[in-house]
């Protein structure tokens, strides 16, 4: 029986699938792998102003699981800080609430997602942020000065040696390293642009998460007229990442659907009567890359069309924002 030389359907189907596989490293770059990890039960490490120290590392890695527990008064507001490579000032310094998507001190659960999710009443937040580091990582909790004193918590926190960071499918420089910058109760007044991030150098937008609230003048909603705009290597020129804010987060029309948690964005809080929300848009599906600097900025209210002059699309009233921008540079 003759064998024919030209594959058939079958293997090239096969072949097909095989070039379309992603790999994150490559079988010898594998041999360097290794689990790194710890956890804590129910331990009393959060006294008075004390920062206490969760997990620390040296070496090479990136963390890729933390989960946490404690059933407290105050617990909302507990700081979570990482230190990468030895720095003195962290790259991430979170409100545990906000640094998984959650604004307002939203207590809606159970839901999950691949990224964050949040399995318990007041607690059971997790994230698989990719947080890498090339010589040491430090994670601290801190307790809010009005929360219970000593009291007792849990936590899971893991990583792999020698792991590199992929977005998009594409494998990030060695140098990448994750930053959060933080824009806080910031008051804005109808149709201003402001600003959530400012960055120099080159990386690569992963997160945003917005707690937004309506606080004196217009209609409550009308601030969702807005459009993300991403700046980059000091163009003037946006380029422009939604048509309208909960557009921005896969939403429509003021979120008329009500909350909803999906892998790429979720809805976490909305409250119509008082005009507020929070929501989170991840981009490692879609990543926005950047060189020579990335300004991020928002609007309260917008134009007929989107640009920067004209009559306003609707009246917005002021309002107040706290931002999480969360990024990867090198």
């Amino acid at each position: 029986m003759e064998v024919s030389a030209m594959p058939t359907f079958f293997h090239a189907v096969v072949i097909c699938l095989m070039l379309a596989i992603p790999c994150s490293v490559r079988a010898d770059e594998a041999q360097s792998l290794q689990t790194i990890g710890t956890m804590g039960k129910g331990q009393r490490v959060l006294k008075g102003e004390q920062e206490a120290v969760l997990y620390e590392y040296t070496g090479a890695g990136c963390l890729t699981h933390f989960w946490f527990g404690g059933n407290f008064d105050g617990v909302e507001n507990t700081r979570i800080r990482y230190y990468v490579d030895g720095e003195e000032t962290p790259s991430i310094d979170m409100n545990l609430y906000m640094g998984h998507g959650v604004g307002f001190n939203n207590n809606d659960a159970p839901w999950a997602t691949k990224h964050i999710g949040k399995i318990g009443k007041t607690n059971g937040f997790y994230n698989n942020y990719r947080i890498p580091f090339g010589k040491s990582i430090r994670v601290t909790a801190q307790r809010a000065a009005d929360a219970a004193d000593s009291p007792r918590m849990w936590w899971i926190i893991r990583g792999v040696e020698n792991l590199r960071v992929m977005l998009g499918g594409v494998t990030l420089p060695e140098t990448a390293r994750l930053k959060l910058i933080r824009l806080e109760n910031h008051e804005v007044a109808p149709m201003k642009e402001f600003v959530l991030c400012n960055v120099k150098g080159n990386g690569a937008l992963y997160q945003v998460t917005i707690a937004a609230k309506a606080t004196k003048g217009g209609a409550r909603f009308n601030y969702l007229e807005a459009c993300m705009r991403a700046y980059m290597g000091g163009s003037e020129q946006p380029v422009m990442l939604s048509s309208g804010l909960e557009d921005y987060f896969l939403g429509t029309y003021y979120f008329d659907t009500g909350k909803y948690h999906a892998d790429i964005a979720g809805l976490t809080h909305i409250d119509a009567e008082k005009g507020e929300f929070s929501a989170y848009r991840f981009h490692d599906q879609d990543p926005v890359f950047f060189r020579n600097g990335l300004r991020l900025t928002c609007r309260n209210g917008e134009t007929q069309h989107g640009t920067i002059d004209g009559p306003p699309h609707s009246k917005p009233p002021t309002a107040r924002y706290t931002t999480y921008v969360w990024l990867y540079q090198w």
